[in-house]
Formats: structure tokens, C-alpha cells, sequence
């Protein structure tokens, strides 16, 4: 028998859950320790992303290089497989809510996960580098090293659609603008870089940095762990999948499928046959 007090009970109960994040009581808001009304007005959505991942306010230059990394990735166009899935999921009659689930549930180790896995991949180097300036040899080891376990590609290099992905070059100069300041180390600049001199050696075209690659660096140079890195990635995404889905409502159509009808598929199964009359 519980012969524990209502008080202990009571406490016991206030504890199940416990936050750093967010303090509410009845007539205040407090986001990690600042009223939420000096905050409205004072300091940008982004800014508040920082706040509430980091527990305090960025600096100017970490919130302008996580602004830019976000601006980089929010969209990729109505092929990109979470983006096709919001718009269908309006034409079956979701509401805007279902259909960015349906789209961010997408969002997972293949098609969003790279950004997160670059990250590791950097942070894996930076560790197997150490003490060591041997930058190349580290990069040398840990891609064998992955090669051997299996990983058939490297996550954050080459574009199935871009030969060079033009956010890239774009973001890499205000990191090494940012590094230049003092603002960034700038040394996961540096791996990233080591990364795509390795993976291209030997080949006939260079395997160029990606939007997940670069992203990565950023998110690195910030201090992100990787989950955080693709819980950002999905925010920026997000925005993309929420333009996409209001734009097919205005846009009306009924049950769109991934192509037009009159493309179809290829069958690969058997020719058409007739019911056997006597069945074993």
C-alpha cells in the first residue's frame, strides 16, 4: 500500500517532466530565463531557434551563417520527394497540417539524413585527426575505415542534379569570411574540403561539395550535434513544404498521383493469363 504523502505525490509529479527550456506561469512566459514579451520585437526568428536549441542568444555572426544555411535549404523543387508528397497529400484532401507531416515523415536516414551523416563524418575525422596536423592522412583512414564497414557513398559530395550545387561556393565564403573574423574556427571548412580532395582524387570530374556538405560544415563550425543539424535542416525545409502545399490548394486538382496518367508505369510481371479450370 502507498502510504506516501499527498505532498510527495504532488512533487513527485511536478518532477516527471523537467525543462531549462520554457518557464509558464499564469501571466508569464519566460524562454530560457527572458520574458517572452522582451523578446517579441527585440531579436529575430532565428535568433530564437539559437536560444531555444543553445540556451542562450547567438552572436551576430553565428545567427547571420545560421540564417544563410537555412535560407540554402528550403526548398528543391516539386521532384524533391518530401515536396511531391505535401502536394499530393493536398489533393487527397489533407489539410496543410497532414500534409507537412506527411512530407517531414519522409525526412529520414535516405532523403534528409545525409546532412546529419556529413557531420558525422567531419566530427570523425576532427577526432581521428586529434593532436595531429595530419589532416590528409585522417581523412585517408576514416573513409577506408567507412569503406570497409560498407558505406557505398559518401554523404554531403556530387548532385544527382547539379555538377556543381550552387549554394555550395556561396555558403563556403562566409564561413571562411566568418573564420577570417575569428567569429568560426574554420577548421571543418577545412575537412570538408580535405573530404571532397580525397573522394575526387583519381576521378575523371571532380565530386563536388553538396548543400548537405556545406550545411554540414556550418552546422559543425557552430557547435550543433548532428540530430540538432537535422532538426534545423527540417525547420528550413518546412517552409519549403508549407509554400509547396498552399500552392497546390490554390492550384486545386483532385488525387494527383506522382505522374500524369498518361505516362504510366512499367509492368514487370507475367503476361496475361487465363484461370486454370482445376486447381491442385
Amino acid at each position: 500500500m502507498n502510504d506516501r504523502s499527498p505532498e510527495d505525490l504532488l512533487d513527485e509529479a511536478k518532477g516527471w517532466w523537467q525543462t531549462d527550456i520554457i518557464d509558464v506561469r499564469p501571466g508569464e512566459i519566460d524562454l530560457r530565463g527572458y520574458p517572452v514579451q522582451e523578446l517579441i520585437g527585440s531579436v529575430s526568428f532565428v535568433d530564437t531557434i539559437w536560444l531555444m536549441i543553445r540556451g542562450e542568444l547567438p552572436s551576430q555572426a553565428q545567427a547571420a551563417l545560421l540564417e544563410a544555411a537555412l535560407v540554402a535549404s528550403v526548398d528543391h523543387g516539386p521532384q524533391a520527394p518530401s515536396i511531391a508528397i505535401a502536394r499530393m497529400a493536398m489533393t487527397c484532401g489533407a489539410r496543410v497540417n497532414g500534409a507537412m507531416a506527411s512530407a517531414i515523415n519522409v525526412l529520414d536516414d535516405v532523403h534528409g539524413g545525409p546532412g546529419q551523416q556529413c557531420m558525422e563524418l567531419y566530427l570523425e575525422i576532427d577526432s581521428e585527426r586529434g593532436e595531429s596536423e595530419d589532416l590528409e592522412h585522417a581523412v585517408h583512414v576514416v573513409l577506408e575505415r567507412r569503406r570497409d564497414a560498407g558505406e557505398k557513398y559518401v554523404p554531403g559530395f556530387g548532385h544527382r542534379w547539379h555538377p556543381l550545387d550552387p549554394r555550395t561556393p556561396r555558403l563556403l565564403s562566409l564561413v571562411d569570411a566568418a573564420s577570417a573574423l575569428g567569429s568560426v574556427g574554420g577548421r571543418f571548412a577545412t575537412i570538408g574540403r580535405a573530404v571532397e580532395d580525397a573522394i575526387s582524387e583519381g576521378k575523371p570530374r571532380r565530386i563536388p561539395m553538396n548543400i548537405d556538405g556545406v550545411t554540414a560544415v556550418i552546422y559543425c563550425e557552430l557547435g550543433l550535434t548532428p540530430e540538432l543539424g537535422r532538426g534545423v535542416f527540417i525547420l528550413s525545409r518546412s517552409v519549403g513544404i508549407l509554400a509547396h502545399a498552399h500552392e497546390q490548394l490554390q492550384q486545386g486538382g483532385r488525387i494527383k498521383g506522382p505522374m500524369p496518367k498518361s505516362i504510366g508505369y512499367t509492368y514487370t510481371g507475367h503476361a496475361r493469363r487465363s484461370l486454370p479450370n482445376e486447381r491442385d
